[in-house]
């Protein structure tokens, strides 16, 4: 089955916070050519909540369930953690989100995940504009190393990570159970601090060819 680009934990706890705050990853609004990315909050609410409302099948293999009467529980997740709001500049119309969340290791390393957009905001520049904001924010901000975790069943989110330049380190078998009561296998991948100047100019040269 293929999936959205959702990726990640879904938990940021207050230790785990202050573990980013100390990377200097600054909850700042973050622009590109062709989306916006702010910082959660209560405006984004509703927009987020009609960007998330698609594609039930998606959902299911997804860690949490986001559609519907579910959305409440999601959002009080999310206002707990760094989370992003992803808008189209186009039409200035919330797609999706994403967040950072510091990595098991305690170091200077950081996750994208939590990762999900709406059906009409993927094939097109918002994801690869979306990741160069995010990857770029992390690396000046002090990151060694920017992790991604990924379902093995999310072909798409695979191929799409992969794509970025990340480099596929294995597979964590049985690595959680999901809203379903599935137990997951977790790809995990990773861009590091020395291969970010190849990533970007490689994401620059992608995003030149959607103009803009």
């Amino acid at each position: 089955m293929n999936g959205p680009l959702c990726v990640g934990p879904l938990f940021l706890w207050q230790g785990e916070r202050a573990m980013l705050d100390a990377m200097n990853i600054a909850p700042i609004p973050l622009i590109g050519r062709f989306v916006r990315l702010e910082p959660l909050n209560a405006d984004h609410k509703e927009g987020l909540r009609a960007a998330l409302d698609c594609d039930p099948e998606t959902w299911l293999i997804y860690p949490v369930n986001g559609r519907g009467e579910a959305f409440e529980s999601l959002w009080q997740t999310l206002v707990k953690q760094f989370a992003y709001i992803v808008i189209r500049n186009a039409d200035m119309r919330v797609v999706g989100m994403s967040s950072y969340f510091p990595d098991a290791s305690g170091q200077s390393n950081v996750e994208i995940g939590a990762t999900f957009l709406h059906a009409d905001a993927r094939a097109c520049a918002v994801n690869p504009d979306m990741k160069r904001l995010m990857l770029a924010h992390a690396f000046t901000s002090g990151a060694r190393r920017v992790g991604f975790k990924v379902d093995t069943r999310n072909a798409r989110s695979q191929a799409a990570v992969l794509k970025l330049g990340a480099t596929k380190e294995g597979v964590w078998r049985r690595e959680r159970q999901t809203w379903t009561g599935h137990v997951r296998d977790t790809a995990q991948f990773s861009i590091l601090e020395s291969e970010w100047p190849e990533v970007r100019a490689n994401l620059d040269a992608r995003l030149a060819h959607f103009g803009g």
